[in-house]
Parts: structure tokens; C-alpha cells; sequence
């Protein structure tokens, strides 16, 4: 499963690649990271496909979160991949935006990787 983590804070990287390190050992779980929307839709008109699952925060300085979802559903991506929302935010304006825009998932920071993991269908650590 290719996933395309988009977030501007530097240590997502680090984490989702220590989270997720048996499961990218076993060729079960491949990841690319984007700092900002601008980042992920370049990266998705250059690997168009690639990524079958997108997990994006909301707040970025640029193109927000909402707004890279927006394109990504509304759209030149066909089938638009699976779009899971992230953000330190937990608030109804957000979540129901971000439905409305047809985000498959929303989640809040701090990430519970194991509930990411049961998701994603992924089986968590120990």
C-alpha cells in the first residue's frame, strides 16, 4: 500500500516511519511525504496512481489541507485515492468541511497509530 503523508511538521516523517517500520519491512506499507498541498499535487501529477491513500493535515501555511482535498476529489484523479484527514483540531467545522469535500476519514493529533493501523487494515505492533 503506497500512503502519501502530507504535513508540514518536520517529525511526521520520522514518526510514521518508525510507527509503520515492520510494516515497510514487509512490503506491506510504502510511504512519501509532502510538507505542504502544493508538494502533494506534484507529487501525485508525477506518480499518478502511486498513492492509493492519502493522509493530510488541515492547517499548512499554503494550500490548506481542505483546499488540497478539494482538488484532489474534485479533480484530474481518477479513481481519486482514499483521503484521510489529520489535524490537531477535533472541531465540527472541520470535520464536517472535510466530509463535505469527501474525505474518507478523519483523525486528530496525536495519531493513534494502532487505531491507523486497524484502518488501514494494517495489524499494529506486538
Amino acid at each position: 500500500m503506497k500512503i502519501l503523508v502530507v504535513d508540514d511538521e518536520d517529525d511526521m516523517q520520522t514518526l510514521f516511519l518508525q510507527r509503520f517500520r515492520k510494516e515497510i519491512r514487509e512490503g506491506a506499507a510504502e510511504f512519501a511525504f509532502a510538507t505542504s498541498g502544493e508538494q502533494a499535487l506534484q507529487y501525485l501529477d508525477r506518480f499518478r496512481h502511486e498513492a492509493v491513500l492519502i493522509l493530510s493535515d488541515i492547517n499548512m501555511p499554503g494550500m490548506s489541507g481542505l483546499e488540497l482535498l478539494k482538488e484532489i476529489k474534485g479533480t484530474h484523479y481518477t479513481p481519486p485515492p482514499v483521503v484521510m484527514m489529520i489535524t490537531a483540531y477535533g472541531d465540527a467545522e472541520n470535520y464536517n468541511r472535510a466530509m463535505e469535500l469527501g474525505a474518507d476519514d478523519f483523525l486528530t493529533k496525536p495519531v493513534d497509530f494502532n487505531v491507523l493501523k486497524q484502518k488501514l487494515k494494517i495489524e499494529p505492533n506486538g
